[in-house]
């Protein structure tokens, strides 16, 4: 085995910052390349590493949901990200959120305090970079945004054209200027500490609200792309275009709630959850949309509360990038044609900000691993790590990204009710990943 000194990681995400933490603290001279500020992506605005652009939310905390399940095991595996998110976390109920730009602060002090890191501001446009090819081994981690040569450079070596879809970000709106006579404080089904806001519609405030959404412009889409959502991030206006009643079924669903100014259920809801601890702005819920900006602003102030919304950010849409990883990637997540690039997060076909993390910390365990001359053997596909790097090993007709969920692990072996197969998931993934830790040798630094 090829002995393991340096590593050179392109993008300082969420992948990359756990891919070189992980192989610092195993010795290994780790420098870690972040174009910003030299250039953005077109979503990103922050110079800080580990920038959360479309939510500030990773999702359920509960362990008997994917996402829940998969954290706590990244948090046994001594995750960076679990360990920052919990430190800047803002009440969320049962997710998880984090103030956004106290997260990437904290974020890019661990990274720069790492003494066998080495943060470098340089864009590197090609797999092919002397600063990649030098290195004993590379990392690609340049997230779902990677830059126009990279990406080229990227779909030339795996020898086709690179894939894609569109994600969309909601709007961000001040806190000031949401009238809280109307948009009320709680929780579902009152659980929870009443960590959102929420902006009660009658049924024809939301009939009036739907053909907006229906009737409004929408921002163009370039020539050559073709438009290919992800299903769990869609526009709220394609939804809207499904049908009359799918936001009353989807995100503005009603149930739980109660709105005190009539005593009753309203027929929909938009939730509104902070974004920053001092709560001073909102992230609309499942409103991500491509309107035009003026759209945007006609649009949402029609929902009642924000008649008068200051708009902190607008929502958008930007194209993703991911490779065909059943076909191209190794098990080690190495490019199949050239082993010594590896690929990390968003960009192999995981999806979301925690499995982003949890693909980049993998691979960092796996190449941390190597340094120490040995072989980590794959997590169980019966737990939330293990299935999610399954889902990038099994070859599809048209392979999608995909966030953790149990749809991707094995069928449970026993009858149980609807309502007992989570809890019954996560109750089997805890046993295994318990008895695959075991098995699992202590990395300690290198000598």
């Amino acid at each position: 085995m090829t002995a393991l000194v340096t590593a050179a990681i392109a993008g300082g995400g969420l992948a990359g910052c756990e891919c070189a933490r992980r192989l610092a603290r195993a010795g290994v001279a780790v420098t870690l390349y972040e174009m910003k500020p030299q250039a953005y992506s077109p979503a990103h605005t922050s110079p800080d590493l580990a920038e959360l652009v479309c939510s500030n939310s990773l999702r359920s905390d509960d362990i008997a949901s994917g996402v829940g399940l998969l954290k706590q095991e990244m948090r046994e595996l001594d995750s960076l990200v679990m360990q920052v998110a919990e430190a800047t976390r803002v009440p969320a109920g049962k997710a998880l959120a984090v103030d956004r730009e106290l997260f990437a602060r904290r974020m890019t002090e661990a990274m720069e305090a790492e003494p066998n890191i080495t943060v470098v501001r340089r864009e590197i446009s090609s797999i092919h970079a002397p600063e990649l090819t030098a290195a004993d081994v590379a990392v690609v981690a340049a997230g779902p945004l990677a830059s126009e040569p990279l990406a080229a450079s990227l779909a030339e070596v795996v020898g086709s054209r690179h894939l894609y879809f569109y994600d969309a970000i909601a709007p961000i709106i001040a806190a000031e200027s949401i009238d809280t006579s109307i948009a009320f404080q709680g929780s579902r089904y009152d659980e929870g500490e009443g960590d959102y806001l929420n902006c009660p519609m009658n049924r024809e405030e939301y009939e009036a609200f739907h053909a907006a959404l229906l009737a409004a412009e929408k921002a163009p889409t370039h020539d050559f792309e073709k438009e290919i959502h992800f299903e769990g991030c869609m526009p709220i206006e394609a939804l809207a275009e499904r049908g009359e009643r799918t936001l009353v079924f989807g995100p503005f669903k009603p149930v739980g709630f109660t709105d005190p100014r009539t005593g009753q259920r309203p027929y929909a809801i938009v939730q509104l959850r902070a974004e920053n601890l001092n709560r001073t702005a909102y992230n609309l819920v499942g409103c991500q949309t491509k309107l035009k900006y003026g759209e945007q602003e006609r649009v949402f102030r029609m929902i009642p509360g924000l008649a008068n919304a200051e708009f902190v950010r607008h929502g958008s849409m930007h194209r993703n990038t991911y490779v065909n990883a059943p076909l191209v990637l190794g098990d080690d997540l190495s490019l199949r044609p050239h082993r010594h690039v590896h690929l990390a997060g968003q960009i192999t076909g995981v999806e979301g900000y925690v499995e982003s993390a949890a693909c980049g910390l993998w691979l960092g365990m796996v190449l941390a691993a190597r340094a120490l001359g040995r072989d980590l053997p794959q997590p169980p596909v019966d737990t939330a790590l293990g299935a999610l790097l399954q889902h990038l090993r099994t070859p599809a007709k048209n392979f999608q990204p995909s966030n953790v969920n149990f749809g991707l692990m094995p069928e449970l072996t026993q009858r149980a009710k609807k309502r007992d197969r989570k809890a019954l998931y996560a109750e089997r993934a805890r046993a295994s990943f318990a008895a695959w830790m075991e098995g699992v040798p202590e990395l300690e630094k290198a000598e």
